[in-house]
């Protein structure tokens, strides 16, 4: 397994065929993603978002949209948009690399936090998390506009 950096640190796509290979397995998270897929995330990543795919044999079998956020309670940190294995390759150690992956371009960047969302209803996730070592430090309150 190779994990492929498909933007630059200024968000710039470097690996155009990669990105539109991470297009079905990103959408098995996000299916309400736009139809202009490549659009769509050129506005992520211009808006701060990188992308990071886990290739096998050719294939996207995970991926992971991380950014860099600096607040006031934590100070630089990486935050995880999006994190998916492939739904036929999942515990197979696929998301256990990418996390290992961001973890230490997290601690390059000077980040001393990793952070990521997860729906509740995500509770197969929720146990890989724990597994990792994350935690739930507070909760996310939100209201639609």
């Amino acid at each position: 397994m190779t994990l492929i950096e498909v933007t630059d640190n200024s968000g710039s796509i470097i690996e155009l065929d990669w990105l539109v290979k991470a297009e079905v397995v990103h959408r098995q998270l996000r299916p309400m993603l736009p139809t202009d897929y490549v659009a769509r995330m050129r506005v992520i990543f211009a808006n701060g978002a990188r992308l990071l795919v886990a290739e096998h044999e050719g294939q996207v079998v995970g991926l992971a949209v991380w950014r860099l956020v600096e607040n006031t309670y934590e100070g630089l940190r990486l935050y995880i948009d999006d994190l998916v294995t492939d739904e036929n390759k999942r515990s197979t150690g696929i998301g256990k690399l990418l996390l290992q992956h961001l973890e230490i371009k997290a601690k390059n960047f000077g980040c001393h936090v990793l952070t990521l969302d997860s729906g509740v209803q995500r509770a197969a996730a929720h146990k890989f998390y724990f597994r990792e070592g994350m935690h739930i430090p507070s909760f996310c309150f939100r209201k639609s506009l």
